[in-house]
């Protein structure tokens, strides 16, 4: 049997006025998501445990079945596995984004932008080679990523430092957010050794002169020591693959140990190959019995404040994704697909929040028998249900139970 999760990043939302009062899901022509809910099971899944902040890396652990209260040591971790950093059990990794702190709010530094205008990987990988040039010795390291997304590992580094992730300070005044507790002094000058190496840096001065978002600084969040994880394999017996264009997914995935795939296209936001996504998916199971398909693009857009650049990612999910993987698992023969989100990322926020999350679950008997409601793929229609996980690392059992 093939099993599939289609994993739409922070698709659920709260209602939009922009929207006439629906959420992006409700608003969205999808008639496969739909599909999936009226023919197959249809409930709430608790991602977020109690206490444990609303983040991709707590939520995407949980769908894949590792209860994060046990297992989450930090999202960046996860996204040094992606990249193959070694870490020895005394290494702390930080999370590392180049943001854009402006002066706009009583001469306080502002949050203008966590992703420095979506700053280009070539771009980025200039300057965070130069900080590693500049700042790095034998104990500070820096890895350069994706876009804004890079690593810093404090060799033996202290754990205990309290960090904010800087997409839930977007328009805010920086100062009641920086570092604090054990090694906050560290951090804080390197933040400030950053900002005075990219003030001028040509990067930044090219930036400027075609009116885009200079990567003013550096901003340390979702720290912590490496985690060890029990494989897929060795908990269902099924070889996987992971498609993500996002480090922390792939470095889950590689935990879990999966394959990671890539894809030419995948970007990790609103511009990526929706359809590449898809028909990389189904080679690769063609090797393998699960699959791990991420999209990115709806929480950049509820990041963005923009439900109407949500719906429109959603319904390229759709179309692109969801209908082809359909139809190419029903050729394959006996499958079981997953359908959700790791978090609500609601637009009016323009952050992740903790609220269940709506799942349609369809294998191949239901797809092919008759009958079927006419309910939707969306947050009330899964409220409605009345089935609700309260535990979301447990859903995954449902994805590989044996029995149709």
């Amino acid at each position: 049997m093939k099993r599939v999760i289609i994993h739409g990043d922070g698709m659920a939302d709260w209602p939009c006025p922009q929207l006439d009062g629906k959420t992006p899901l409700q608003a969205a022509h999808k008639p496969n998501m739909n599909l999936i809910a009226s023919r197959g099971t249809l409930g709430l899944v608790a991602t977020i445990p109690d206490g444990m902040p609303a983040g991709s890396d707590i939520g995407t652990m949980s769908m894949l079945g590792y209860d994060p209260r046990r297992y989450h040591t930090g999202r960046a971790p996860i996204e040094a596995a992606a990249r193959g950093i070694e870490l020895s059990p005394s290494d702390v990794v930080f999370r590392m984004n180049l943001v854009t702190l402006s002066g706009e709010n009583n001469g306080a530094l502002v949050m203008n932008d966590f992703t420095s205008g979506h700053i280009t990987s070539e771009e980025a990988a200039v300057l965070v080679g130069d900080l590693a040039r500049h700042l790095g010795t034998s104990e500070i390291e820096f890895f350069n990523g994706v876009s804004y997304r890079h690593l810093m590992v404090w060799h033996h580094g202290p754990s205990g430092s309290r960090l904010t992730p800087p997409h839930d300070i977007t328009g805010k005044a920086v100062t009641d957010y920086l570092p604090s507790g054990e090694g906050a002094e560290r951090l804080r000058e390197l933040m400030t050794q950053a900002s005075a190496l990219l003030r001028d840096h040509p990067v930044n001065r090219k930036r400027r002169e075609q009116g885009e978002s200079e990567a003013t600084s550096v901003w340390f969040w979702g720290h912590g020591r490496a985690p060890s994880l029990p494989t897929l394999e060795s908990r269902f017996g099924a070889t996987g693959a992971v498609i993500s264009a996002v480090d922390l997914v792939n470095g889950l995935g590689r935990l879990a140990g999966l394959e990671r795939i890539n894809v030419p296209g995948a970007t990790g936001f609103l511009d990526t190959d929706y359809a590449a996504k898809a028909r990389y998916g189904l080679q690769a199971l063609e090797r393998h019995d699960f699959l791990l398909l991420h999209i990115e693009a709806p929480d950049e857009a509820g990041h963005m404040g923009r439900p109407d650049l949500k719906r429109e990612a959603i319904e390229r999910i759709d179309e692109l994704i969801v209908g082809p993987m359909l139809e190419g698992l029903r050729k394959m023969g006996d499958f079981r697909l997953l359908l959700m989100p790791d978090h609500p990322t609601p637009c009016e926020l323009k952050t992740h929040s903790n609220e269940p999350v709506p799942f349609a679950m369809l294998s191949l008997t239901q797809l092919t028998g008759r009958g079927g409601g006419n309910r939707g793929y969306d947050e009330s229609s899964a409220r409605s249900s009345g089935l609700v996980f309260k535990q979301g690392h447990e859903l995954i059992g449902e994805l590989f139970r044996n029995t149709v």
